[in-house]
C-alpha cells in the first residue's frame, strides 16, 4: 500500500519549501557578535551561514531554528565568536537550502584605548504608514513615497538605522485584538519596499502610540502585553525593558556613541490628566533606569530617543511638555550632575525639525525630529513661528529622514546631520561639535 505522503509526492502534491518574505536584518552588532533576525511565509529550519571577507573558506553555520506559526514564522539567530572590525557574508539557509541573497555585516572595532573612535554614519525616521484600502480610511491614501524612500535611506549605507516610533499603524480592525495587531506586523514586515534598507547595516527600534495601540494610547491600553511581545518579536533590538519593569526600553553602545531608547507608551499617563508631581510620560522607575545609565556611560555623545518631541513647549501636543514635573526634574538633574554630551531624538509629529532651547548656566538642548517616513504630511505655515525652532530646518509637507555623520578625531568629534527627502534631496545641513555640549569652565 501506498503511504499518503509519498502517494503525495508522486502526484506532485508535496508540501511546498518555505521562501524568505523578510529580512535578514541584523541588531546593532557588538564587537563579537550580531542577532539577525528573518521571517519565512511557512514553516522551516533556518540557519545562517556566515564567513569574513578576509578569508571566504573558513565558514561556519549557526545553529538551525525551527521557524513556527506562532512566532509569525520568524526567528532571530544569534551568531557570536566573531572578530572584532571584521567584514561578514552570510546567507540564510531554509532546511538546509540557500534563500534570498547573499549579504554582509560588520561587527564594530575595538578602538578603546587605541586610537580614536571610527567615523560612522546613522539615519533616522518615524511614521510609517503601509497603505491597505479595504481598512483605510476613506479617501486619498495616507501612505506614499514606499517605493523611493526605502531604497534613498539604502543608498546612504547606513551602519546603523534607528526607527524612531509609528514604524506601523495599528487600524481600528487591528488593536481591537492580539490577532488583529499581529497580521499588521507581519503584512507590513513583508512588503517588498521595505527589504532594502532591512538588509543594510544594524537596527534598533522604539514604538510610538500607532505601534503600540490606539492613537494617543496610555498606559491603560488592555493589550500592552502583546503589543511589547510583537515589538520583541519584529525588532532585533539587544533587549527590552529589565526583569523588574517590562518595556520597550533598551540601551546600546555604537562606537563612542550611547544610544538610550525610552518606551513613552507603557507608563504614560494621558496627557489629559491635571497636572501633578507625580503625572508621567516615563514613569519613576524607568527615569531611574535611564538617570543611572546615564551617569554610567563614559561616550562622547550620549543620545537620548523618544517617540515624542522632548523640547516643544506647545500646550496639549502630546509630548512631553504635557508632561511638566517629570520633565523640569530630568532637566534640572541634568544640570545638577553637569551630564555633557546629551541630544535628544524624537519622532511623531510628521515633519523634520531640530529644535534648541537655551538654559542658564549650561549648553543648549537640542532635539532633532525624524518624520515621517511613508505617512501624510503636516505643513502649517504656523510651525515657522516655533520658539524652539533653529532657523531653517524645518522641512514639513513632504516625507524625509535624517542622517547623522559621527566624524572627527576625540578633541574635534562632532555630529554632521542631515535631512534627506524621498527624491534624495538635501533638505538642511548642520554640523554639531561635542564641544558645544560641555558646561562652561
Amino acid at each position: 500500500m501506498w503511504r499518503p505522503a509519498l502517494l503525495a509526492l508522486l502526484l506532485g502534491g508535496g508540501v511546498a519549501a518555505a521562501d524568505l518574505v523578510a529580512g535578514p536584518m541584523a541588531g546593532p552588532p557588538t564587537h563579537r557578535g550580531v542577532t539577525l533576525w528573518l521571517q519565512a511565509d511557512g514553516a522551516a529550519r533556518a540557519s545562517v551561514e556566515y564567513w569574513p571577507l578576509s578569508a571566504p573558506k573558513t565558514r561556519r553555520r549557526s545553529e538551525v531554528q525551527v521557524l513556527g506559526a506562532a512566532e509569525d514564522f520568524s526567528a532571530k539567530i544569534r551568531l557570536f565568536g566573531l572578530e572584532p572590525g571584521e567584514r561578514y557574508g552570510y546567507r540564510v539557509l531554509f532546511d538546509g537550502k540557500p534563500v534570498g541573497k547573499e549579504l554582509q555585516f560588520a561587527t564594530q572595532e575595538l578602538w578603546q584605548w587605541r586610537r580614536d573612535a571610527p567615523d560612522f554614519k546613522v539615519v533616522a525616521g518615524s511614521c510609517n504608514y503601509g497603505n491597505e484600502p479595504p481598512f483605510d480610511r476613506p479617501g486619498k491614501p495616507y501612505g506614499d513615497r514606499h517605493l523611493t524612500i526605502f531604497p534613498r535611506m539604502a543608498e546612504q549605507k547606513p551602519d546603523l538605522t534607528l526607527w524612531l516610533g509609528d514604524n506601523v499603524y495599528y487600524r481600528e480592525v487591528d488593536y481591537s485584538s492580539p490577532e488583529g495587531m499581529a497580521y499588521r506586523w507581519k503584512r507590513e514586515r513583508s512588503q517588498g519596499y521595505m527589504q532594502s534598507i532591512f538588509q543594510v547595516g544594524g537596527h534598533a527600534a522604539i514604538w510610538d502610540d500607532h505601534d503600540y495601540g490606539p492613537n494617543d494610547a496610555n498606559r491603560s491600553f488592555v493589550f500592552k502585553g502583546e503589543a511589547l511581545k510583537l515589538q520583541q518579536r519584529y525588532w532585533p533590538n539587544p533587549s527590552f525593558g529589565l526583569p523588574e519593569l517590562p518595556g520597550a526600553f533598551t540601551t546600546f553602545s555604537f562606537n563612542d556613541v550611547d544610544f538610550f531608547l525610552l518606551d513613552n507608551r507603557s507608563y504614560r499617563d494621558d496627557p489629559a490628566m491635571p497636572a501633578s508631581p507625580d503625572k508621567t510620560m516615563f514613569g519613576p522607575e524607568q527615569m531611574r533606569w535611564l538617570k543611572n545609565a546615564l551617569l554610567g556611560s563614559t561616550a562622547a555623545f550620549k543620545v537620548v530617543v523618544g517617540g515624542s518631541l522632548f523640547l516643544r513647549n506647545e500646550e496639549r501636543a502630546d509630548d512631553w511638555n504635557d508632561y511638566p514635573a517629570e520633565r523640569e526634574a530630568f532637566f534640572d538633574w541634568m544640570q545638577k550632575v553637569r551630564l555633557e554630551g546629551v541630544f535628544f531624538m524624537s519622532g511623531d509629529v510628521h515633519r523634520a525639525q531640530l529644535s534648541r532651547v537655551e538654559r542658564r548656566n549650561g549648553y543648549p538642548l537640542y532635539d532633532l525630529t525624524c518624520s515621517p517616513l511613508t505617512s501624510g504630511g503636516h505643513n502649517d505655515p504656523k510651525l515657522n513661528q516655533q520658539p524652539e525652532l533653529v532657523p531653517g530646518t524645518l522641512v514639513a509637507g513632504e516625507r524625509s529622514f535624517c542622517s547623522l555623520e559621527f566624524q572627527g578625531k576625540k578633541a574635534e568629534r562632532r555630529v554632521v546631520i542631515k535631512v534627506i527627502n524621498a527624491d534624495g534631496e538635501v533638505k538642511w545641513e548642520k554640523a554639531l561639535s561635542r564641544a558645544e555640549l560641555t558646561y562652561p569652565k
